[in-house]
């Protein structure tokens, strides 16, 4: 039988690539409509479980995979925040999302933390990962908390600003699932030529101009009515 870090490491492959698909439909589909709605929900169980799976795997294989760790954390706090975001207002999800914002938090502490002390090493590595890849996720996490600070601090947040921060949650964990696909550890499943080619950066890119389009459409203010002449 495959040993526990080897099924957990399938599974995290197979639900991670399944997040990379329907993120692509729930994001490039229209907001709110049915499809939306199903691919949204598919992502955040694929997501959400991949997520949890590789902050498992990172704990149990530390030596190759400890960052794996917190971007597996990183990716939980994000689909579970970018879930409560919406329902904020109720007691019950205002005390869940505290919970997950100060995860959010402890876990940026960590991200720094190993960034700060790969600087030290002689190759400026930890674990085998570079000190920016550290720094890029505590990056993606202080994003996070910035909106937490936000939504937790506000004593008026509008329905816009409550999707705008669920589009940038969702997004940023789809961005952390394509680049573990193509840019990160996935990238060794194409050809060579392909990685030294640059056209698998091309994803995240895409992923980053939606997201801006769709806060674009979620955050701009409607035009005011004009009466006739």
């Amino acid at each position: 039988m495959p040993s526990l870090d080897v099924t957990t490491l399938l599974a995290h492959v197979l639900l991670g690539t399944l997040a990379v698909v329907v993120g692509a439909i729930a994001l490039g589909s229209r907001k709110g409509r049915k499809v939306h709605i199903s691919a949204g929900r598919i992502f955040v169980f694929s997501m959400g479980l991949a997520s949890v799976l590789g902050a498992i795997l990172g704990a149990l294989k530390f030596e190759t995979f400890w960052i794996t760790f917190h971007a597996g954390i990183l990716g939980t706090t994000l689909v579970a925040s970018g879930v409560l975001a919406i329902r904020i207002r109720t007691s019950g999800a205002r005390r869940l999302f505290i919970g997950v914002a100060v995860l959010n938090a402890l876990n940026a502490i960590g991200l720094f933390a190993g960034g700060w002390y790969a600087t030290t090493q002689p190759n400026s590595r930890l674990y085998g990962f570079a000190a920016e890849d550290y720094f890029f996720l505590f990056g993606m996490a202080v994003i996070a908390f910035v909106g937490d600070l936000k939504l937790i601090l506000g004593t008026q947040i509008s329905k816009r600003h409550r999707i705008s921060q669920h589009l940038i949650r969702m997004c940023i964990g789809f961005i952390i699932a394509a680049g573990s696909a193509f840019t990160g550890p996935g990238a060794s499943a194409f050809p060579e030529a392909v990685q030294n080619s640059g056209i698998l950066s091309l994803p995240e890119l895409t992923i980053i101009l939606l997201m801006l389009f769709w806060l674009w459409k979620t955050l701009k203010k409607p035009r005011p009515l004009v009466a006739d002449q």
